[in-house]
């Protein structure tokens, strides 16, 4: 199968945040040679040459390439060559001028900067590696290496013993003018600081309330300096929406190449070892380093298609969902958690904020 939207998951750290729970290899010095010389081989084994309509680098820490390193894995995939959308993860003490310089010159047009914070005590109790002033630093050297589509990570609904202003955080993350915001609500994943924290009782987690607050707290912030949320977690400025990720929502197939990265091919889903090793040992041995597949029932299918189109501000049509969705929607309306609407499909199906809270709790009652 050809695929036209590609994932490559860079696993390496300088050291694991206290929050996650990714598949990262922490190294001081990051394998570069190594990395790139596994990932080639992988990409033969999957034939990924193709002409791609977007391209993904996450983590980990892809930026702990190097301007050099990142830009030899783009290149590796052709996106100097015209794609669509090449987007790298970055954190702020990576983006140097030179490095900048140097994606930009591989094909890369669009970065997310991992902020998180902009409060320092916060940023220390997160275990991140950057200050404050790196933030807006990164912000203006890619601008000024000619990035025209830059994002900033905010995480919200942190610890009520931080005594982090969230408010604060979104001004000042709206100030740097970024194009894109992704804001992701703390979570606690088992084997995570976090988690061992919690349980020793040095953390507790924010409430529901407090989660639920500043969500729509930051709605109301971002949409009144110009931002649209288009996607449950994700707001963008017109025109700047995540390619890739829209890719995802509306169940495109993609090809995920690196650690624990996944794959879709509309029916059957495929995902990679975890380990970084392992991952390049298995590569070794036999060009590929799938872990285990699934194959989708229509029921399956069917259900992550209502979920994946409720997260989005287009939602989904009734036509396309179960028979029991038409009476539940008009219940979820009337509760304000909906909103009905006729286009050029028949009545289509959007979630408000306050629905988007529930999502997960809305679609399993379908």
């Amino acid at each position: 199968m050809t695929f036209r939207h590609l994932y490559v998951h860079a696993p390496f750290c300088a050291r694991r945040c206290s929050y996650c729970d990714f598949s990262i290899a922490v190294r001081r010095q990051t394998p570069v040679a190594e990395f790139l010389d596994a990932l080639g081989s992988e990409a033969l084994h999957h034939r990924a040459n193709a002409p791609l309509r977007t391209l993904y680098v996450g983590g980990g820490t892809p930026s702990r390439l190097g301007g050099d390193g990142l830009g030899a894995l783009v290149r590796l995939f052709g996106a100097e060559r015209g794609t669509d959308e090449c987007t790298i993860e970055a954190n702020p003490e990576d983006v140097t001028p030179d490095a900048a310089t140097a994606w930009v010159r591989s094909g890369v047009n669009r970065v997310s900067i991992g902020a998180q914070s902009f409060d320092p005590h916060v940023l220390a109790w997160m275990h991140r590696t950057h200050d404050v002033a790196a933030i807006g630093q990164a912000v203006r050297t890619a601008r000024a290496a000619g990035v025209g589509n830059l994002s900033l990570d905010l995480i919200f609904a942190l610890p009520d013993a931080l005594a982090r202003d969230w408010a604060r955080d979104l001004a000042a993350a709206i100030a740097l003018e970024p194009d894109h915001l992704s804001l992701y609500g703390l979570t606690v994943e088992p084997r995570t600081p976090l988690q061992r924290w919690i349980a020793r009782g040095d953390a507790t987690e924010a409430t529901g309330g407090r989660y639920a607050e500043e969500y729509l707290q930051a709605h109301e912030h971002l949409e009144g300096a110009g931002f649209t949320f288009y996607e449950v977690s994700n707001a963008a400025r017109p025109g700047r929406e995540a390619r890739h990720n829209a890719a995802y929502w509306a169940g495109a197939p993609y090809l995920g190449l690196g650690p624990s990265a996944h794959s879709f091919d509309g029916t059957e889903r495929w995902w990679n070892e975890p380990v970084y090793v392992r991952w390049r040992a298995m590569v070794a041995a036999r060009g590929t380093a799938v872990a285990g597949r699934e194959t989708l029932t229509a029921e399956q299918r069917r259900l992550e298609h209502l979920y994946l189109g409720l997260r989005t501000r287009r939602g989904v049509r009734l036509a396309d969902g179960p028979q029991t969705l038409a009476p539940k929607a008009a219940r979820w309306e009337r509760a304000g958690w909906a909103v009905l609407a006729h286009d050029e499909g028949g009545v289509r199906l959007r979630l408000t904020p306050t629905g988007w809270l529930r999502l997960d709790e809305l679609v399993a009652s379908v």
